[in-house]
């Protein structure tokens, strides 16, 4: 599902405010069903504890559950999470997008168990994980996350707050206007569709930091909740703040946005590596074969789910070696990338947020001899 070229910037302008834009681009992006792949495990629950259309719980493992979220009906969580419940205490994956997001989980958690919260995890500093951190905040649950990740949320989100709409906008409204080719034009669109989401939540929302800084450094560590240990890992990749919850007794790995199931990876983050984020995939696919991943976004998967994600990458450099070697500067390959019909379904969030900065980020470490 190509969503760039789905959309015409006049259909948009016509039929869709600054902040309809960006849902009717999610509105396309739907959570697929549970893979043919999976109806046999018996980790996982085939019906859900709850589902509210735009995120469902399932249990996925002994006191283990997967918050995954359809974009395609509503806006509340935007990415996929989960939470961890032992004898002693629980774990919360995410903040979501909006403290609404949060606060559902934390309802689906007391569904389950009375247990105390130990804490709450943003696998990562980006908005659609962590503007929903304020409702930790004010229910004192302690909020983890990479020793960077609030530094980074203040840096990318605090300007956004109080500023005005047509000013952030305009750079991207210029890039539409100033295209040299259709394509280019579309991308442009898709980008700016996709900025006027994040702009929109960032504006409205009050950021919640986390409390708790993790020091990659002093990673792995293992966080005992009563007969469930967890064990949380630092890996390079999408964001340079990504910490991944593994529970290596029962094989099911939280990854955060280091996999996207079924999607085109979001690669623009100014700490994104290509080189380290197939590192880090070459690191999962070493993992026993009957891991189960709850990713960032997309449905839940096994092994296969890897294996996909890595062809994406690999189709991707793949496409822009032959274009790097071919002497195509940078900013015109960035828009000759042709999907595959085996990728044809997969959701492209915005151009200039997946493919483009993964191209020009590739032609940068061949250059520095590092891929």
């Amino acid at each position: 599902m190509n969503l760039v070229n789905g959309f015409s910037r006049r259909e948009f302008l016509a039929h869709t405010s600054c902040f309809g834009a960006f849902y009717a681009l999610a509105r396309h992006i739907p959570l697929p069903a549970l893979a043919t792949e999976l109806a046999g495990d018996s980790r996982v629950s085939q019906t859900s504890l709850v589902d509210k259309g735009f995120a469902a719980v399932r249990k996925v493992g002994n006191g283990l559950y997967a918050t995954t979220s359809d974009p395609s009906k509503g806006l509340t969580t935007l990415c996929n999470g989960g939470f961890l419940v032992g004898r002693d205490a629980a774990l919360l994956i995410e903040g979501f997008a909006t403290p609404a997001g949060a606060s559902f989980q934390m309802e689906a958690l007391r569904t389950v168990s009375q247990v105390p919260v130990k804490a709450a995890l943003d696998t990562h500093y980006h908005f659609d994980h962590s503007m929903g951190n304020s409702f930790y905040g004010s229910n004192n649950v302690p909020l983890w996350a990479h020793a960077t990740a609030a530094k980074r949320i203040v840096d990318n989100y605090s300007p956004l707050q109080g500023a005005d709409k047509e000013t952030v906008l305009a750079p991207f409204e210029k890039r539409i206007k100033d295209a040299k080719s259709d394509t280019e034009r579309a991308h442009a669109q898709s980008d700016l569709n996709a900025l006027t989401g994040v702009f929109q939540i960032a504006n409205s929302t009050v950021l919640g930091l986390p409390n708790h800084p993790l020091d990659p450094a002093k990673l792995p560590l293992s966080i005992d909740l009563g007969r469930l240990t967890a064990v949380l890992e630092p890996y390079p990749g999408h964001s340079g703040t990504d910490i991944v919850t593994r529970i290596p007794e029962q094989n099911v790995v939280y990854t955060g946005d280091l996999l996207f199931s079924g999607w085109y990876p979001v690669c623009f983050d100014e700490k994104a590596t290509i080189s380290g984020w197939r590192d880090t995939l070459k690191r999962f696919a070493s993992f026993d074969k009957g891991t189960l991943f709850v990713p960032g976004h997309g449905q839940i998967c096994g092994q296969e789910g890897i294996v996909s994600i890595r062809e994406v990458f690999d189709d991707i450099a793949g496409q822009a070696e032959k274009m790097y070697k071919a002497g195509v500067p940078v900013e015109e390959a960035q828009h000759r990338y042709v999907v595959p019909d085996k990728f044809k379904n997969f959701p492209i969030y915005a151009w200039g947020f997946t493919i483009g900065p993964a191209i020009t980020k590739l032609y940068s470490e061949w250059k520095a001899g590092k891929s």
